[in-house]
């Protein structure tokens, strides 16, 4: 009977986050084309080459993002991990699918390149971030990133950085060297917004959970994150009985499957999470989440 409710809390739990990764689409979709785009701004990543694409070709944006961004979701899924891929077509296509219902639109400001930027930035960045808090991408230049950061002694946001140079070179070419710049700024204020709403890309987190299935609790995060724990004996200062808590430190990106494991393992357990400003030694590195 137990399992039973932990596996409909944990099926409400993953739709919830789909459908946030949902929402993070169509917000972002309509930053671009409410925004953005009528003002000659683009995006950065694959989101801005397929804005690109657009203008040039003619084509429609939604059918760009989807086809350029396969080659990154499948890459998402080798490298990630399942379930970070899945959640990231989700976002994807409600992004492609947002930008063809929401083509034709007013802007909802013209002119003020100042607040165009702004306002633009900030709402896509909501969106994206909203979509990587719950687990998925909305652009493939990310999963590119975190792949590329294993290689290189760069972190993500570096990587992400560096890559949209490239990106908004291309941009010059459609929007001119005002509308480049004017992207560039979009960016960096969506990157901004992005870390605010999804606290980074990069970078580590610490677990501590004292919980009554330890072993159960160590075992899975093993199997399923590939992550070690260790044990600290404490003791309940009300209740004086002792407890084994659970210390696991992982990436970002694993944060809501870790979660989800405590959900279904022991959803009242007591759980502390603390940012990691840096890694080093023993075997830290990323692995594949199941």
């Amino acid at each position: 009977m137990v399992a039973n409710t932990h596996r409909k809390s944990s099926k409400s739990w993953m739709l919830l986050r789909a459908l946030m990764v949902v929402i993070g689409g169509f917000v972002t979709a309509y930053g671009l084309e409410a925004v953005l785009i009528p003002n000659s701004v683009s995006d950065g990543g694959v989101t801005g080459l397929s804005i690109v694409g657009s203008q040039l070709f003619g084509l429609p944006l939604g059918v760009l993002i989807a086809l350029l961004n396969i080659p990154f979701v499948f890459l998402g899924y080798k490298q990630i991990g399942k379930s970070f891929a899945v959640f990231s077509v989700v976002g994807i296509v409600s992004l492609a699918v947002g930008t063809s219902l929401m083509h034709h639109i007013p802007a909802i400001i013209e002119g003020d390149t100042l607040l165009v930027t702004v306002v633009g930035g900030i709402i896509i960045g909501f969106g994206m971030g909203l979509a990587l808090r719950n687990g998925g991408a909305l652009d493939g230049i990310d999963m590119l990133a975190v792949l590329l950061s294993r290689k290189l002694p760069f972190g993500t946001s570096d990587l992400i950085l560096f890559l949209n140079l490239f990106v908004f070179i291309i941009v010059s070419t459609v929007f001119g060297l005002q509308g480049a710049i004017l992207s560039g700024i979009a960016y960096f204020i969506a990157s901004k917004v992005i870390h605010i709403v999804e606290e980074g890309l990069s970078g580590s987190k610490t677990f501590k959970i004292i919980t009554n299935e330890p072993e159960l609790m160590v075992e899975t995060v093993r199997d399923r994150l590939g992550r070690s724990a260790t044990y600290n004996i404490v003791r309940g200062a009300y209740s004086n009985e002792e407890f084994k808590e659970i210390t696991c430190v992982i990436n970002r990106l694993e944060e809501s499957k870790m979660k989800e494991i405590i959900r279904e393992i022991d959803p009242g357990s007591f759980v502390t999470v603390y940012d990691v400003a840096e890694v080093r030694g023993g075997n830290f590195k990323k692995n594949d989440i199941h």
